[in-house]
């Protein structure tokens, strides 16, 4: 048998790649990576939102940067977490800077500053515009094609390996269909989120929550599935994943109008308000959209290069005309608990990027708070797996999970919630895979969206139950995506039906507007029986 891998980290986004380049360039570890396609397609390349990060000189400061974290998230954060992400931010920024990563400056040489919905302060990074993500991905995919970490794409990690309750490996389906037993002395995930739950969505057709089916199917525990947020202002257009129409625009000016052209919103308040507001207002005037005015900005063709090029191939001209926008799903704020350096609840696991819960969204996430929490938090676990094997600590969101610890943080409590296996697909394979995808979405986007209740999440759980009972999850990759859709989402709905308030993301149309049920409390999510 071959020597395992010190090292496999499954996805290339910013996430994965940052721990890959550490892993080798700092460790010195045999690291594989893979990835369902290219190297470079990922979720990350499509992220037009900047990195969030106070750099030295700026007026701002990382305690503000806290503040509206701590703010966004609807009193569900860690703050250790959020302290970590803001103090060590700024240190990752700069690496990347050294790696290749060319941001966005004035023509005095300094870094041109955007202030998105719900900072306090411009403090974000951007690259071309609108073309962030993009930007990050190219110097990652660079310094890891430098490396020596072995690299299997259009590969797609179907399970984990577990003996013995560690982590060993995973299970990996070549293109050929072929499949392969990588194994790993330890298993870093990084697959991303679970955009393709909703009909409508900005993520791509591979962002099917595979690194949070695989969890939960491996006894891992999540947390924070309710909390799933929509972005306000993506593109209403068939073009599918949708275009954003960049947090930026609304910082340097962009207005939000309804049908009859009357602003109805502070455009600056965080995404989960402003989808909310939103959905209602279209509900109230019976239409499928409403229009960004992006006529009063100045200087739009230099300042979003990426999308006004966009724009133009649709024969829209921001100059002149309002563009269609409605909300569409855009980031999972949950996922796989960890603690503060990454590691989950089963030993040789570890989780960094969308698939985490690392405690620093809480119910919210915070514009552009997620390009920087995978650059911060897979180095942490590398650092972690370098030095330790041991499993996780009661820190950040695992607080209350593991350990002696109670809370997660004060007057913040963990509930525990377990899915009985019979509910996940098992089914003998007899539902075409793009039909039970397309109406998977339906359901969701229907029953659990922007708004939801317990009549709409107990008719999307019904749907679920139907297409689990036909679907199996050791089929061709196609069947095994939709089975991996459908265990996240029926945790999420699991997870939506506990939480009877509406808080952050998670808006229950039977409960009055940012109510909670009680004390604040998590919802931490595990396949077993009752």
């Amino acid at each position: 048998m071959t020597e395992p891998l010190d090292l496999l980290v499954i996805g290339s986004g910013v996430a994965g790649l940052s721990a890959a380049v550490r892993a080798v360039e700092v460790h010195g570890m045999a690291v594989g990576v893979v990835t369902k396609g290219e190297l470079d397609q990922t979720t990350t390349r499509w992220a037009q939102g900047g990195v969030a990060a106070v750099l030295g000189g700026d007026p701002d400061s990382t305690d503000l940067h806290l503040a509206d974290t701590l703010a966004a998230g609807a009193g569900l954060c860690d703050v250790d977490a959020v302290r970590v992400l803001v103090d060590e931010g700024p240190g990752r920024v700069s690496e990347l800077i050294t790696l290749g990563a060319m941001f966005d400056r004035g023509s005095d040489g300094d870094y041109l500053l955007a202030r998105e919905g719900g900072h306090s302060m411009p403090r974000i990074l951007h690259a071309g515009g609108a073309a962030t993500g993009a930007e990050i991905e190219r110097a990652l995919v660079a310094a890891v094609q430098r490396t020596a970490a072995v690299i299997h794409e259009h590969a797609f990690a179907s399970d984990l390996l577990v003996e013995a309750g560690r982590c060993v490996g995973a299970q990996v389906r070549l293109a050929d269909r072929s499949r392969l037993d990588l194994r790993a002395r330890n298993v870093l995930c990084a697959a991303g989120g679970a955009g393709q739950l909703f009909a409508v969505t900005t993520n791509p057709v591979e962002a099917t929550g595979d690194g949070v089916a695989m969890a939960l199917r491996a006894g891992a525990a999540v947390a924070d599935l309710e909390f799933f947020q929509f972005h306000p202002t993506a593109l209403h257009h068939p073009l599918m994943p949708r275009p954003l129409l960049s947090e930026a625009l609304r910082g340097h000016g962009a207005l939000l109008r309804d049908r009859n052209g009357e602003r109805f919103i502070d455009e600056l308040l965080p995404r989960d308000e402003v989808s909310r507001a939103m959905t209602a207002r279209m509900i109230e005037q019976d239409v499928d959209h409403l229009w960004l005015d992006a006529t009063v900005l100045e200087h739009f063709l230099e300042r979003f290069p990426t999308i006004a090029a966009s724009l133009a191939e649709l024969d829209l001209d921001p100059g002149v005309d309002y563009l269609p926008i409605a909300p569409a799903a855009h980031y999972l704020c949950g996922g796989v608990i960890t603690d503060l350096d990454g590691a989950s609840s089963v030993p040789g696991f570890w989780a960094a990027g969308e698939v985490a819960c690392t405690g620093v969204h809480g119910a919210n996430r915070l514009a552009s708070n997620s390009l920087l929490e995978g650059m911060v938090f897979a180095p942490r676990a590398v650092e972690a797996i370098a030095v330790r094997s041991e499993g996780p600590s009661a820190t950040g969101a695992m607080r209350g999970v593991v350990g002696s610890a109670p809370n997660v943080s004060p007057g913040v409590d963990v509930r525990q919630l377990v899915i009985d296996p019979m509910e996940l697909p098992s089914g003998p394979g007899t539902t075409d895979p793009a039909a039970g995808r397309a109406a998977l979405q339906a359901a969701m986007t229907r029953g659990a969206g922007v708004l939801r209740s317990a009549e709409s999440l107990a008719a999307t759980a019904g749907v679920v139950g139907e297409l689990a009972a036909r679907c199996n999850p050791d089929g061709d990759r196609p069947e095994a995506e939709l089975a991996n859709l459908l265990v996240v989402g029926r945790s999420l709905l699991a997870a939506a039906g506990e939480r009877t308030g509406s808080q952050g993301a998670h808006t229950r149309s039977d409960s009055p507007p940012d109510t909670v049920s009680g004390s604040p409390f998590r919802i931490a999510v595990r396949i077993g029986q009752a």
